[in-house]
């Protein structure tokens, strides 16, 4: 994904301004900034939920230029909403919940394939949900649903994954799952956006863009030391970055 130019509003507002990114394909990006920097009105732009103009193409092809069903193919979103949203209703099951990913890839009133079953069997898996699968979503704990919505996104089976926060309510030993399995996607050439207020975990990416007060900070290589030094000044150099094994984590300065 490119973006050239790119203002992106909330009505009237202008939410981030001439934006100028460069999303690696096949890699994993992070967004990162402060709280209202921005962020999760990007990635709901690049999902094609927000009013732009500019310039925003994927695969070299003008998002405006596709056609819904074409754009949820091709993009599978995550919102940080979604979790404890009442759009699901009382009785959806996790079964059905996850189906949902499979819609963009189904005829008009098509029955699921069998293909379609087992990509829902196999998201449902590898997100350690798959025992949970007879139960209305609603009456599960927050870290269990944002496990099911996990599966629903991974069922679309898309090249870009767009992720709002997809660590929210996890426990450690699931925040290591999507770890395991982000290294997964990116094996098998998937290209992975995410938000993430975890900047330990935002540092295991690839490409990192950083935002702030609607424009862009800096965007660079996680083993850029340019990027490094980006990252200090974004937060005021409140935090300082230290190496642990191959990877760099934030602390508190």
């Amino acid at each position: 994904m490119k973006t050239r130019q790119l203002s992106i509003y909330r009505g009237p507002c202008a939410i981030l301004t001439d934006l100028d990114l460069d999303i690696p394909q096949g890699q994993w990006t992070s967004i990162i900034g402060p709280n209202g920097a921005g962020k999760s009105s990007l990635l709901q732009a690049m999902a094609g939920l927000l009013k732009h103009t500019g310039s925003l193409t994927v695969n070299a092809v003008e998002l405006s230029a596709l056609t819904r069903k074409d754009l949820s193919k091709k993009l599978a979103w995550l919102d940080q909403g979604s979790a404890n949203s009442e759009e699901f209703g009382d009785s959806l099951s996790v079964y059905d919940t996850v189906m949902l990913g499979r819609l963009p890839h189904q005829g008009w009133l098509h029955l699921p394939s069998e293909a379609d079953h087992i990509l829902v069997e196999k998201a449902l898996q590898q997100t350690d949900a798959w025992h949970l699968r007879y139960r209305p979503l609603q009456q599960l704990s927050g870290g269990e649903r944002q496990r099911v919505l996990l599966a629903r996104l991974l069922a679309v089976d898309s090249d870009i994954l767009l992720m709002d926060e997809p660590l929210a309510n996890l426990d450690p030993p699931h925040q290591a799952d999507f770890l395991k399995w982000q290294g997964n996607l990116l094996a098998q050439g998937k290209t992975l956006v995410t938000v993430l207020h975890e900047i330990h975990f935002a540092l295991r990416a690839d490409h990192l863009i950083m935002l702030n007060k609607g424009k862009l900070h800096f965007q660079g290589s996680n083993q850029d030391p340019r990027t490094h030094e980006a990252l200090i000044a974004l937060f005021d150099g409140r935090i300082q970055l230290e190496k642990l094994g191959n990877d760099w984590v934030a602390l508190p300065n």
